[in-house]
């Protein structure tokens, strides 16, 4: 029993490791569709799983898609922005 509380004490006085960095690349779809599970003895129906991961996996791959249409989209914009504002300065300035 002492040496239980021996260790119980020294592992209070060590220093705790850092909590792991968040991954640096966002979830793909793939992450999604290739995640595998530990099937336990009273586990959930991997069939299921699988479903449910593969349509969320889908509706990952339709929110990227539609943010990468509203990010070129809002570059086109600020481009266009930026000539309408060049012209107009140009056309202030020569008056």
């Amino acid at each position: 029993m002492r040496d239980l509380i021996r260790r119980l004490a020294r592992r209070r006085d060590e220093p705790r490791p850092a909590p792991p960095a968040p991954h640096p690349t966002r979830i793909r779809p793939w992450h999604i569709r290739e995640r595998t599970f530990n099937v336990r003895r009273r586990g959930l129906d991997p069939v299921e799983i699988r479903a449910f991961l593969h349509q969320v996996a889908d509706e990952l791959t339709v929110a990227q898609t539609a943010l990468v249409a509203v990010q070129e989209e809002n570059v086109r914009i600020k481009s266009a922005l930026r000539a309408w504002q060049s012209a107009q300065s140009a056309d202030r300035r020569y008056r």
